[in-house]
């Protein structure tokens, strides 16, 4: 079942950052400014905070049977994302990016839940494989964008068929483990019993720490990874190689797959919040040191990126474990969707923040900046875990 799961989950998460791997083109194709291509992946963001909020509001994760929400918001989501194909407007590419964020709030939270209900002893690696799962489909489209001649077209078709996929895995095969939790009827107090639980504020205190730096992250680090190789071909007097710059962007976020596996298992065995404080702390350094490897060959600076993007996501699904452990059952779906909205609406301003301080501060000093998440994030966690 978790196979199955994790399965889904790769392939409904496609749809997140199709906008930010077609970007590029689109960029050329329109004359979008470097802000601008920021938009695609923030309007689904904005649109997953919005479905997020609705969601926990009306108690959906807890009323609604979380395969029937799967899969009825994958399909949902592959139709949105259709529109991008096509279409030759900004505003309708945004609109697009956003309803299908919307649509996603029905896929990303309930994952964790069902992943839930067949585990307790070893809830954190089963997580873990959830988020990994969907941290890998989030990479998928910029392995299609590596490769010559993939169109816009093509890369959004190829991540709505998935989505597609994906809500026939999940309602044809998923049922229910033993620990689920119990359904109630719709209150409106849910919200405010989850936000009054003390466990619950800390743990997404460090959540936020942690949103604050990955999906800035995330959404910079391949044009981060295309500038530093078009500085570090002008001085050795070759050309640049946009296909292996692609390659590594897709290998940095695909590796935090692997990342999120191994924070779960090491979670289950020393504890949660010691693996969050490892794990931003590592990230948080990598962060700072990232800026030394600018411009320097690949040999340098992948692997400080790929490490980077291995313990930036490593601690994510340990949030939402704690979240399931710090809550009365019955709000679980709540708490989680709760959590995940407030993080993602963070992320909003965080990956805006970015193009001005590039062209302040320039490409090779503007990540470190972000170690601020990670810090904030360990002082929170901390006091969680005494």
């Amino acid at each position: 079942m978790l196979a199955l799961l994790a399965c889904a989950e790769l392939l409904g998460m496609a749809l997140w950052f199709t906008g930010s791997a077609v970007g590029p083109t689109l960029a050329k194709a329109w004359s979008l400014t470097t802000s601008q291509v920021g938009w695609l992946t923030t309007a689904v963001q904005l649109g997953f905070v919005v479905g997020t909020a609705v969601s926990a509001l009306l108690n959906v994760a807890d009323v609604i049977p979380a395969r029937r929400l799967f899969a009825s918001a994958a399909m949902l989501g592959a139709l949105a994302n259709l529109p991008l194909a096509s279409t030759t407007s900004f505003a309708i590419a945004l609109l697009s990016r956003f309803v299908a964020g919307c649509c996603l709030a029905g896929v990303y939270p309930p994952a964790m839940k069902m992943a839930s209900t067949w585990f307790r002893a070893r809830r954190g690696v089963a997580v873990g494989t959830i988020v990994g799962a969907l941290t890998i489909g989030k990479a998928t489209p910029y392995l299609a964008q590596a490769w010559p001649g993939v169109t816009v077209q093509l890369v959004t078709y190829l991540s709505s068929a998935s989505a597609v996929l994906a809500a026939f895995i999940v309602f044809i095969g998923y049922r229910d483990g033993p620990f689920e939790f119990p359904s109630r009827p719709f209150a409106w107090t849910r919200v405010g019993e989850v936000l009054r639980e003390r466990r619950w504020r800390l743990a997404t205190g460090g959540y936020l720490g942690h949103m604050a730096e990955l999906y800035s992250f995330w959404t910079w680090i391949p044009a981060f990874l295309v500038a530093s190789d078009v500085v570090h071909a002008t001085r050795v007097g070759v050309s640049p190689n946009a296909r292996i710059a692609a390659l590594i962007g897709f290998g940095v976020i695909a590796v935090g797959g692997i990342g999120c596996v191994w924070g779960g298992v090491v979670a289950d065995r020393i504890g949660r919040a010691r693996l969050v404080i490892i794990a931003m702390a590592v990230s948080g350094a990598c962060a700072l040191a990232i800026g030394v490897a600018w411009g320097q060959s690949w040999w340098v600076l992948a692997p400080l990126a790929l490490l980077w993007g291995f313990f930036v996501i490593a601690d994510s699904a340990q949030f939402s474990v704690l979240v399931t452990e710090s809550v009365p059952p019955h709000a679980v779906g709540t708490a989680l969707t709760l959590q995940v909205s407030i993080g993602f609406l963070l992320t909003t301003i965080t990956i805006q923040c970015i193009p001005p301080l590039v062209q302040w501060i320039g490409w090779q000093w503007v990540f470190p900046v972000l170690a601020i998440g990670p810090a904030l994030g360990i002082l929170s966690v901390r006091r969680l875990g005494r």
